[in-house]
């Protein structure tokens, strides 16, 4: 892991945007993994910016999206369609069809997961896999537990997740108890990983996901396993290279 430190978010923000927008620039139709949530905001606002600026096109890029929650409606606002529809793909040049989220409301949950798979393995591997981490350490939606799934499935949702969710909802009832997600097998394919962490209450989960064993109770620490993973914090946090 590579672990870089910033003073304040609008400088984070707007590396992570660079290190996205390189891999772009670097082949035009590159397979960029999308996140949501707090932490991609203000990168994703910093791609539109370089957009608008002409100093990048997205015409041919495909995406894939981590998660989505089930039984949400599509045009609900916070649905995960509609969060990267309002923060990112409506005001860029990219495809519509080639921006793919999980579709939460499909008749066989099952059956969507494997077409999911099957969709982001033909056009995979994901050249960059933007991330997020959740207090108790879930990535995407895939929660602490004795074991993992290595492909897209669909999981009940931690209370904790949840209640961490409900700031985005009018209450904790509104917040749905399931999502389809990308499983730890799809994220680690990538071919690099940027772990996007704000906030200095996320300063423990991080220092685990950096420095601790690695455990599917945190399921972050996996990240360790990975050849290339950037990470960019404000916590104060330290990479110990040496655990002796």
């Amino acid at each position: 892991m590579i672990l870089h430190k910033f003073k304040n978010q609008a400088e984070l923000d707007r590396v992570a945007a660079d290190l996205m927008m390189s891999v772009v620039r670097g082949r035009p139709n590159a397979v960029l993994g999308m996140a949501t949530g707090g932490s991609p905001v203000g990168l994703y606002q910093e791609m539109v910016k370089s957009y608008k600026q002409g100093l990048i096109s997205f015409k041919e890029v495909r995406t894939f999206n981590l998660d989505e929650y089930v039984g949400l409606a599509v045009t609900h606002p916070e649905s995960y369609r509609s969060f990267m529809q309002r923060n990112l793909f409506d005001h860029i040049d990219i495809d519509i069809k080639n921006t793919h989220v999980p579709n939460g409301n499909a008749a066989d949950i099952e059956a969507e997961c494997r077409r999911y798979d099957e969709a982001l393995y033909q056009q995979g591997p994901v050249d960059m896999q933007l991330l997020g981490i959740g207090h108790n350490g879930h990535i995407g939606f895939n929660e602490p537990d004795t074991t993992l799934s290595r492909f897209t499935h669909k999981v009940t949702l931690k209370e904790d997740t949840r209640e961490a969710n409900k700031r985005f909802f009018n209450s904790l009832d509104e917040v749905p108890t399931h999502a389809v997600t990308m499983g730890m097998g799809s994220i680690l394919h990538a071919k690099s990983i940027l772990l996007v962490v704000k906030g200095q209450e996320k300063a423990e989960i991080l220092d685990r996901t950096l420095n601790g064993p690695i455990t599917t109770q945190v399921p972050a620490t996996l990240l360790q396993t990975h050849p290339r993973v950037i990470v960019l914090t404000d916590c104060d946090v330290n990479y110990k290279l040496s655990h002796s």
